[in-house]
């Protein structure tokens, strides 16, 4: 069975055993959820749709996908107030800027409409639960893969900056080769911003390597971001020299898996993302959250405020199973 297959028929088996009777679950009436992204035409939200779209299968509801093609924070609100202003059963966005989350997601909570963050998270907002990868330990995870394979020197990193899943990132990544890596060293001045974009990490990139000829390794905190360092790398003429974990996946950062160039890279849960975000978002709408008697009354969360669905390591080793059948 291939990894996605298992992973919608396992999920599915779970949920309808943590859920009362199918035939009280399925709704009753026309539901519609929303997912909110920005970057909205990147494949990495595919995946997270499609775990969403998989649940909505199993619950009888609608799953809308929306957002901003621009990595832009205020188009992004803006998107989401207007998904908010339609009423919508509820909302499963992922946040470009936690603190200009703030405000939008807490009035879509006091006009009743229950918000999940996934991905990226507002944590000083109201929402109701938080599902993505335990971003500072994907750093960790993404230090004991790289630093072996360096041994020793400078490594740089490529990242989103103002963004916090990559902050949490790059601190856990930093803090563990300091911790248990000394002699593989890190700075402020070897970080680039790549803003998610893969043309801007290459040219970043290369002026970073023309400035630091020394650098051993780079870790890039997303997809686009790795097929730009590997772009660069290649065209100093460096592949397999400089060693290069990414994170998250696509078709470009599996060929390059497969071809050498990068080691390796971090696989979120992003299908467990959109599965698990709905699934959520749908218990609260729907009542079936009996933690206390009134939940709101006592000023609680009726949900788990953070929910990890983890990062595998994909190497050459093992990438056939994460493309596309």
């Amino acid at each position: 069975m291939k990894r996605r297959e298992f992973l919608k028929a396992s999920s599915i088996l779970a949920a309808s055993g943590l859920l009362p009777a199918l035939k009280t679950v399925k709704a009753q009436e026309k539901q519609t959820y929303y997912m909110v992204t920005f970057v909205s035409g990147i494949d990495y939200w595919k995946d997270c749709y499609r775990g969403m779209q998989d649940a909505a299968e199993f619950l009888g509801v609608e799953a809308i996908y929306t957002g901003t093609p621009e990595n832009d924070i205020i188009a992004e609100t803006r998107v989401f107030e207007e998904v908010a202003g339609q009423q919508p059963d509820g909302i499963l966005p992922t946040i470009a800027n936690p603190d200009a989350f703030i405000a939008p997601i807490n009035a879509a909570i006091e006009a009743g409409i229950p918000v999940v963050c996934f991905d990226a998270d507002s944590p000083l907002s109201k929402r109701y639960s938080f599902v993505g990868t335990g971003n500072y330990y994907a750093g960790v995870v993404a230090a004991r893969w790289l630093a072996p394979l360096v041994g020793s020197g400078k490594v740089a990193i490529s990242s989103v900056t103002a963004q916090l899943n990559h902050v949490q990132r790059r601190q856990g990544f930093i803090d563990t080769l300091a911790a248990e890596f000394p002699g593989v060293v890190t700075s402020d001045d070897l970080i680039i911003d790549d803003q998610n974009n893969s043309t801007i990490a290459a040219q970043q990139m290369s002026s970073l390597l023309q400035a630091n000829p020394d650098i051993k390794g780079v870790f890039a905190t997303d997809a686009l971001g790795a097929v730009g360092v590997g772009q660069a790398v290649r065209e100093a003429g460096l592949s397999g020299q400089i060693k290069i974990i990414g994170f998250d996946y696509d078709e470009g950062t599996l060929d390059l898996i497969d071809s050498g160039e990068l080691s390796a890279t971090l696989a979120q849960g992003t299908w467990q993302m959109g599965f698990w975000g709905l699934m959520m978002l749908y218990m609260v709408r729907n009542g079936f959250i009996k933690s206390v008697s009134d939940w709101k009354a006592a000023g609680i969360s009726p949900l788990p405020p953070n929910v990890d669905t983890g990062v595998v390591v994909i190497t050459a080793e093992n990438s056939q199973y994460w493309r596309a059948s």
